[in-house]
């Protein structure tokens, strides 16, 4: 049994997060909440207590820290007695605290995977070139680090593995849709950090089709999907974190990852990247000073968690998983549904910054409990998804699963 939680990061995901762990601290125990900004932190848990999230008396602390620094966070670790690290900050902090955790023994989980600031869209699959370096040591040290564990990558992956395992003899395809059908009012904005969000459709296109890494331009390839509640919307194929591992594990299937945007957002990158300004790498104004345009562009707009106040609408992400069962062609859509506002009303965040940070605590109380505690390196689609699901239905992300017999909620089996 592990308790006692350390959240690294302090923007909208964090907030979630720290709800969530509030929620149910009488399995996740203490909760310690650490970012560069103490401030932050400390207005994160003034949202928790303004809206009376603890379930428990218990401990709920802010701590100042730079995540790059790994013998500071390793300390942090020791000091607070925490057995479990949520790392929700940039992804360029991962394999930092990562490390923290291998020196002092705490589990890891995360949601994206590791970036280099000067590198975009390395060689697939990404994770091969950080994570997966340290599964060994995991594994010596017996340290538990689940990999991408927000919801995509994550609950996505668990879609997955519970499509393949519950009505698949054979797996022929995964399209993984991610839609976003609300409106937060601004002229542009991003719902999560800007530098990531335009990082991950600067790069090339990376998808595992007919058995082989596919490369294309970003939106190049788009689709008209049909979803429940959300109705027909356009999403474009891009590269995303959990094709890499699920064409690992799963190499028969071809793997795409789709992700829905409107004409107006695509006018506005498409401006943005054609005058340079999406370049991570450094440019000389003429006085002399040092910029990097991308920082720049986002440092000008909104903070993706100020968005939430006014954010209306829903979200709808799933898992289309095609294949075989029983010599017939069998296909199924594997699902959430989360609203906007009923998001801001629960814990001050969008529904963006919500779908990724409920599943990390979900996780976090599974490896509280001894069900995900493998005390090795793992991707989610590596585990039992039942539980994850048995878990995030009850705080807050419910399941559903679409197939030739209807529309239903996940009930505890196929």
């Amino acid at each position: 049994m592990k308790r006692n939680v350390l959240i690294i990061g302090a923007g909208g995901v964090a907030q979630v997060v720290a709800h969530k762990c509030a929620r149910n601290n009488d399995v996740l125990g203490d909760i310690h909440i650490a970012s560069r900004t103490l401030a932050k932190c400390e207005a994160i848990i003034e949202s928790v207590r303004e809206k009376g999230a603890m379930k428990t008396d218990g401990v709920l602390e802010a701590h100042q820290v730079d995540a790059m620094d790994t013998a500071a966070v390793a300390d942090l670790i020791r000091k607070t007695g925490v057995q479990i690290v949520i790392n929700v900050g940039s992804a360029f902090v991962n394999m930092y605290v990562l490390e923290a955790c291998l020196e002092a023994g705490a589990a890891y989980i995360d949601t994206a995977i590791h970036e280099e600031p000067d590198k975009i869209c390395e060689t697939p699959p990404w994770y091969a070139n950080y994570e997966w370096k340290r599964r060994d040591r995991c594994a010596e040290k017996g340290v538990t680090a689940i990999l991408g564990a927000g919801f995509d990558p994550g609950v996505v992956n668990a879609f997955a593995r519970f499509a393949i395992d519950e009505f698949m003899d054979e797996v022929k395809s995964i399209d993984i849709v991610d839609i976003n059908a609300g409106s937060h009012g601004k002229y542009f904005a991003t719902n999560f950090d800007p530098e990531i969000n335009f990082r991950e459709f600067t790069g090339t296109v990376i998808s595992w089709q007919d058995g082989a890494w596919t490369e294309n331009s970003m939106f190049e390839i788009g689709r008209e999907w049909d979803l429940p509640v959300v109705g027909k919307q356009k999403a474009y194929m891009s590269g995303h974190d959990e094709v890499q591992s699920l064409a690992v594990n799963y190499p028969d299937a071809d793997v795409r990852f789709w992700m829905g945007f409107g004409d107006h957002y695509i006018n506005v990158f498409t401006v943005l990247k054609n005058l340079g300004l999406l370049s991570e790498q450094p440019v000389k104004t003429a006085e002399g000073l040092e910029v990097i345009p991308l920082k720049v562009v986002k440092a000008v707009l909104p903070d993706p968690a100020s968005l939430a106040p006014d954010y209306t609408g829903k979200t709808c992400i799933g898992d289309l998983v095609k294949g075989v069962k029983d010599g017939k062609e069998a296909e199924v859509f594997v699902y959430n549904v989360a609203d906007h506002k009923d998001a801001y009303n629960e814990v001050g965040s969008q529904g963006i910054s919500y779908t990724a940070g409920v599943p990390p605590v979900a996780a976090a109380m599974l490896i509280a409990d001894g069900t995900w505690d493998t005390g090795t390196m793992v991707n989610v689609e590596e585990l039992d998804p039942k539980p994850f699901f048995t878990i995030l239905d009850r705080i807050g992300l419910p399941t559903r699963v679409k197939d030739e017999n209807g529309d239903r909620p996940w009930n505890g089996d196929a």
